[in-house]
């Protein structure tokens, strides 16, 4: 064999080698680090969100803080939007997302999820009293956010709504708090996301706005897994359910959630339990 050969095919096993030592599975990593790194929003009230004394709290917060608890583990908390969940996840920079990201059969062709562990829908936030329906949104511009699928949904339903101009009146802001304001300036008539997003939103500015007709969308939130860590996946899912069954998920909810908050959504489903 040539020695120019010999030198390629030596270069070729030292490479196969490191990418192999670096290409382990994400469970067996966590379990040897006792680390859980989870990608989580930094501005969607009440899910995760900075409060008053800038800490980073919230539903998704104290979900993740839980599993990584049940799990052995210490939480890494890593910032993600509607953009980059998925991608910090099949790049490795993250072991699970919990942000707020609704399960759909096309995200799950490139990431996994777990159980759904929460539930929500899509609506639509006005200003206080402008509008009785969606009827009455046809022809003005509504906010959502690039990417997600309520920038799709709001599309559709304006379409059946005979809106001849519905791609042009979806204007998608880069996230959350751009939408709101736009919608706080009347650069728009309404903003669109998932319920509970926009009733934390509504909630900064008590009695000025409402969310305006019924869901229409269902929107249920998984945690998103990297692809094929079966072990990952079955973890995630056993604390979720373990959770549910001992009353720590319903704890954590009625703090975010209950009656007694700026953002009572009352609990109308629950997680699916396994024997």
């Amino acid at each position: 064999m040539k020695l120019w050969k010999c030198a390629a095919l030596a270069c070729l096993t030292v490479a196969l080698l490191a990418q192999a030592a670096f290409a382990g599975p994400v469970w067996d990593t966590i379990q040897k680090d006792k680390v859980l790194r989870a990608g989580i929003m930094t501005n969607s009230i009440p899910g995760a969100f900075y409060d008053e004394n800038n800490e980073w709290v919230g539903f998704d917060v104290d979900i993740a803080e839980e599993v990584a608890k049940r799990l052995g583990c210490t939480l890494e908390r890593v910032a993600v939007t509607d953009k980059t969940r998925i991608a910090f996840l099949q790049q490795g920079r993250i072991d699970i997302s919990v942000a707020n990201m609704t399960h759909k059969r096309e995200r799950d062709k490139s990431i996994d999820f777990s159980i759904t562990y929460f539930f929500d829908g899509q609506k639509i936030l006005c200003k206080d009293g402008k509008y009785a329906g969606w009827n009455d949104l046809v022809g003005k511009k509504i906010a959502t956010t690039q990417g997600t699928t309520s920038e799709l949904n709001i599309k559709a339903l304006l379409k059946k709504l005979g809106d001849p101009n519905y791609q042009k009146n979806v204007i998608s802001f880069q996230d959350y708090a751009a939408a709101f304001n736009a919608l706080k300036m009347g650069r728009v008539q309404g903003f669109t996301t998932d319920s509970t997003i926009l009733l934390g939103y509504a909630a900064k500015e008590p009695g000025k706005y409402e969310l305006v007709g019924d869901f229409f969308s269902d929107e249920p939130y998984g945690i998103g897994l990297p692809e094929d860590e079966s072990k990952l996946r079955d973890a995630v899912n056993f604390a979720l359910q373990d959770m549910w069954k001992d009353g720590t998920y319903m704890d954590i909810y009625n703090k975010w959630y209950g009656p007694d908050t700026p953002y009572s959504f009352p609990m109308t489903e629950q997680i699916e339990m396994w024997p």
